[in-house]
């Protein structure tokens, strides 16, 4: 993908779930397009990100699941940048994949404080400084698995993420401050360093996994899934001031697949 040489110079990130996948990708593409980047993840990995990223970027380790980790992050980027212009609400993910019929109630729970909270609580960390200096960015990273099989508690948490960007954007939008979505569909990605599910998956866990697959590729107009590349030149056009007229609406990055 085509790199935009400057277009976020003078601008403060904050990308969380920064250590892998999609969230590397967008940390990435920041520093390399000008910006100044907080890359913030629980893993170590994500020190090796910082290091890829260059002298602009620094590493937070925190817990996004919790509001003590959403304020460090943000006020570990605000005593090393000053400002925080843009915030990419990255991290989210499925943990089980099955029929809802299946899922204990821990699990449920769980799904929801790894995929809704997250963005939840940095979005409420970061609207101070946002405000402070009179707009900023909040870009939420959904999915559209808000319509799919054998994932009911991770849709609700999309689908609460939908609403934050709603209707956020319509509360902020006086204030300067746009908040826009992408819901990515499936997505190819190298192997997970860290996995979000820790257990060997059972063989009617792979098969449950394998109807989510056929679901999303049959869903999908384009019919395959996309590349971390695809989702992040989605990310950073909603975060430039290319998109300076575009708030409150989720975009599906899905080969067709409105979610």
């Amino acid at each position: 993908m085509r790199t935009f040489t400057g277009r976020f110079a003078g601008k403060a990130a904050i990308v969380t779930g920064a250590a892998q996948g999609i969230g590397r990708d967008v940390a990435l593409r920041l520093a390399r397009e000008g910006a100044r980047v907080a890359l913030v993840d629980r893993s170590d990995l994500v020190d090796e990100t910082r290091r890829e990223a260059g002298a602009d970027a620094i590493a937070v380790n925190a817990d996004l699941e919790t509001f003590e980790g959403a304020t460090t992050a943000v006020a570990r980027a605000r005593a090393a940048f000053g400002r925080v212009d843009i915030l990419v609400n990255n991290v989210g993910g499925t943990i089980w994949a099955k029929p809802f019929a299946h899922y204990e109630e821990a699990q449920v729970q769980a799904e929801i404080r790894r995929s809704l909270f997250p963005t939840l609580w940095c979005s409420r960390a970061v609207l101070p400084a946002m405000l402070e200096a009179g707009g900023g960015v909040i870009v939420n990273v959904s999915s559209v698995a808000t319509r799919g099989v054998n994932r009911v508690p991770y849709a609700a948490a999309k689908g609460g993420v939908n609403a934050i960007t709603a209707c956020l954007a319509m509360e902020y939008a006086d204030s300067g401050i746009r908040v826009v979505g992408v819901a990515p569909g499936g997505t190819e990605a190298p192997p997970r360093r860290v996995p979000r599910n820790t257990a060997p998956r059972t063989p009617q866990e792979d098969a449950w996994m394998q109807q989510v697959v056929d679901q999303t590729r049959a869903s999908s107009l384009m019919h395959r899934y996309g590349t971390t590349a695809e989702q992040t030149a989605a990310i950073l056009f909603l975060a430039s001031d290319e998109a300076s007229y575009i708030t409150g609406v989720t975009l599906p990055v899905a080969g067709g697949d409105l979610g």
